[in-house]
């Protein structure tokens, strides 16, 4: 069964991240899997290539089923193994459609953390305005702000969709750990710091945990005064 299947990952990628804990929530260890550099554009490589026209991670094959989309990989792993491990979506309608609608609201955080914390490397010097950055972190801190209130409205030590852990964490969860290695105010943002602070214990976090920030805990206080 995993031994069907085949990850091409990058360390510290949100999206691929997403696919590896997904994986192993739904007790799927021992699959296959490659490492490969975004520096040393290693994910263009034709291995990859022929599998993902794009050159883009996370590439992921079971059998003769290519998902070259996170999410997508996500849902299928899901559906295809819907019985085992965690059920990462609910039977019930109206649970699922939480799920589903924290899951995806995530790709906007993670835009928006992209746009703070990887500004100078995705905006050419000539290019780049203190004012775009200053806009950059007020987004970024809205953001955050509402996802403090949706973790507030939940209670105490609930996920983001309810007291169980869900896809929505799956895709939330990669996005946001990048912000508290950058500073985030824990006084600022009880709900959230708590939250991290659970998750980062599940034992698929710990087992998927990206390998080089094992060498370095923190990135610095950008985000302190968000």
């Amino acid at each position: 069964m995993a031994g069907d299947m085949m990850l091409y990952w990058g360390s510290g990628s949100p999206p691929c991240w997403k696919v590896q804990i997904a994986l192993e929530e739904k007790n799927l260890q021992g699959y296959h899997h490659k490492l490969l550099s975004f520096d040393k554009g290693e994910h263009k490589c034709e291995e990859v290539m022929k599998l993902n026209p794009r050159g883009q991670l996370p590439t992921f094959k079971h059998g003769d089923v290519v998902v070259n989309e996170s999410m997508a990989a996500c849902m299928y792993l899901e559906n295809r193994f819907k019985s085992q491990g965690t059920q990462l979506i609910p039977d019930d309608v109206k649970e699922q459609a939480l799920v589903l609608q924290r899951a995806f609201e995530t790709s906007t955080l993670q835009q928006k953390m992209y746009e703070v914390l990887f500004y100078e490397y995705y905006v050419p010097e000539p290019e780049r305005h203190e004012s775009a950055l200053k806009r950059n972190r007020e987004n970024l801190k809205t953001e955050l702000q509402l996802w403090e209130g949706y973790l507030q409205q939940m209670g105490k030590g609930s996920f983001l969709a309810g007291k169980n852990f869900s896809m929505a964490d799956v895709f939330f969860f990669p996005a946001f750990a990048y912000i508290p290695r950058f500073g985030l105010s824990k006084e600022r943002y009880p709900k959230l710091t708590e939250y991290y602070e659970m998750v980062k214990e599940r034992p698929s976090i710990k087992a998927s945990w990206p390998p080089h920030w094992l060498e370095k805990a923190t990135e610095g206080d950008t985000l302190k005064d968000l």
